[in-house]
């Protein structure tokens, strides 16, 4: 089969997912074109049935703003048309699951039909989506997509609540790749460069934004190193990184943390962890957190959005209110004061991580695209 995937090229969850998918599917004999602005981040061209076309922006001073939606729906139908793609994959609502139906329009004249996928993965609908600027755009691109997917339930619900939507969506979950979790054995992490024999490592992975509150981290990290000898990793970078720096330096407990920003090397930075926090305001799945649980490591996190359907209270970790501080840390230091505990804990993140396996969810997209092709226009 030929698809086509747009997604944004970036370190986000929904770019992330969309790249570890194309892979996949490519690895499965499946050609896969991502059309993006940017080569995404975590892909890796080791295979003849991957390619990239990049959309290309003219400078023009007539523009205040670059018209990216024109720009990628010309560049999507020349895609299509030229490489004979069965399937476009949209992630994202915003602008991907629009330009995806001008395309389709832009096609239509020629006499070719374009089925188009569109993933919702969050906060193209719970935040942006949902403005009224928007609103109305993306409920047309949901209602006109072929087929529609959400990360989680909770996030269909969110949907079917915010938009008049007429369109059936399934939920198809994130998945990780457990043979990339295995490429690090325990000879290649080595702890002592980050943190000395008696302390936890703790970990937060994230885009920095308002709404993954990286400071409850910090103040949720403050109150565990009163309990727990440890250290923190504050994997990312984005807006509210130097208050997050700021807030650290006030509490006199920067010393214990370490800023790395942006990083490729999440499954290695995993790897050191004895615990993931996840204090989020929202999170449709919370890919970051299962990425965690498949590297065995137990995850603190809020019980908004789709966590609770991936983190177990009492079981992968525990569930808190956003922004209970107090709860969080109690719960953290629960864990990781008791060695045993801990690694009940970390073995059942790491089990239930399995569910969300590739292997068990790649087959739903694949079952997903042959019925799309079948049944499509």
């Amino acid at each position: 089969m030929n698809l086509g995937i747009v997604c944004y090229p970036t370190y986000g969850g929904s770019g992330v997912l969309a790249t570890e998918l194309g892979m996949a599917l490519a690895h499965k004999g499946h050609n896969v074109h991502f059309i993006t602005s940017h080569q995404p981040v975590r892909l890796n061209f080791l295979n003849p049935n991957l390619h990239f076309h990049e959309v290309f922006l003219e400078d023009y001073p007539l523009f205040h703003y670059q018209p990216y939606v024109l720009a990628l729906s010309s560049k999507l139908a020349e895609v299509v048309e030229k490489y004979d793609l069965d399937i476009v994959h949209v992630h994202y609502a915003i602008p991907h699951a629009y330009a995806a139906y001008m395309a389709k329009q832009m096609l239509k004249q020629k006499g070719i039909n374009l089925p188009i996928v569109t993933t919702l993965h969050g906060t193209d609908i719970t935040l942006v989506g949902s403005h009224p600027v928007y609103k109305t755009a993306v409920e047309f691109s949901i209602n006109n997509s072929d087929v529609v997917t959400s990360v989680s339930d909770s996030l269909r619900r969110d949907t079917l609540r915010l938009f008049n939507i007429n369109k059936e969506i399934d939920v198809i979950h994130n998945f990780v790749d457990f043979k990339k979790q295995k490429d690090i054995n325990d000879e290649d992490c080595k702890r002592g460069t980050l943190a000395n024999s008696d302390e936890k490592i703790i970990t937060h992975i994230s885009n920095f934004r308002p709404v993954k509150r990286v400071l409850d981290v910090i103040l949720t990290f403050n109150e565990i190193q009163k309990s727990i000898p440890s250290k923190l990793l504050m994997v990312g970078d984005g807006p509210d990184r130097e208050k997050a720096e700021i807030l650290a330096k006030e509490l006199g407990i920067k010393k214990n943390i370490l800023f790395m920003g942006k990083s490729d090397e999440i499954r290695e930075i995993l790897c050191f962890s004895d615990l993931f926090l996840l204090p989020s305001e929202t999170e449709s799945f919370g890919l970051a957190a299962l990425e965690a649980m498949a590297a065995r490591t137990p995850v603190i996190s809020t019980n908004t959005g789709g966590l609770p359907e991936l983190n177990v209270q009492g079981e992968t970790g525990f569930l808190s209110d956003v922004g209970d501080i107090s709860e969080m840390s109690k719960k953290a230091v629960f864990i990781l004061k008791d060695e045993e505990r801990l690694k009940r804990f970390k073995d059942n993140a790491f089990d239930h991580a399995h569910k969300f396996s590739l292997e068990s969810i790649l087959p739903h997209y694949e079952e997903m695209y042959r019925r799309v092709k079948e049944n499509c226009c």
